[in-house]
């Protein structure tokens, strides 16, 4: 088995425990066992608990930051001299993020899971992490939808991107099941992108109230 074989093995098993039974449920031998490595694989390439946790989100988040800067550009390169609308972002953000999952051939469902575990285990050393490696790329996004919304109070935005974030987190990471919830109530199926088409103007219009 070649060391790339083995960190991808690491890392989908790393995945798939943290998302199902959380982060400090997981113990690292069960991410051996389950990938079929010793601990001492895990311990030569990441070194720590804490950073496999890093890397499970950095398998995710850095392709994600990549797309995201390229629909930012392109979209930028269109308009010229005009800023770009809370709409345009909105949907680069969205876009980006269902091109990420398709390259990876992995749901979003579970990164949005491990994503939400991230709050609600208080894993403050994430936070620093991400900061750290990808604080330019959300300080762009931001300053751009910033720039979107002038009129709108820096306290209401603030907690306008909060709301943003626990919508698309909550919607994402139960897909399946609101999905079956569809099914069952209204005989109807939909998929992430049916979900996301109607997620993101829902969110462009709250990002676009008036403050009163």
């Amino acid at each position: 088995m070649g060391q790339s074989d083995t960190i991808e093995r690491i890392l989908g098993a790393a995945s798939a425990l943290f998302a199902e039974r959380g982060y400090t449920e997981t113990s690292l031998r069960t991410i051996t066992s389950t990938a079929n490595v010793n601990l001492a694989a895990v311990n030569y390439h990441f070194g720590s608990k804490k950073a496999l946790i890093q890397a499970v989100f950095a398998r995710f988040l850095t392709p994600l930051a990549d797309h995201l800067e390229k629909a930012l550009d392109k979209r930028i390169a269109a308009k010229g001299e005009e800023a770009l609308c809370v709409d345009e972002l909105i949907d680069a953000l969205f876009s980006s993020l269902l091109a990420t999952t398709r390259d990876l051939g992995e749901n979003q469902d579970q990164f949005m899971r491990l994503l939400m575990l991230a709050y609600t285990q208080s894993q403050e050393h994430l936070r620093h992490f991400i900061i750290a490696e990808y604080g330019q790329h959300y300080s762009r996004f931001t300053g751009l939808l910033r720039e979107a919304m002038p009129e709108v109070k820096p306290e209401v935005f603030y907690w306008r991107l909060y709301f943003m974030l626990g919508a698309s987190v909550f919607t994402l990471s139960s897909f399946d099941s609101i999905r079956n919830i569809l099914k069952a109530d209204f005989d109807k199926d939909s998929s992430v992108e049916d979900a996301v088409n109607l997620l993101v103007p829902a969110i462009t219009g709250m990002l676009n109230r008036e403050d009163d």
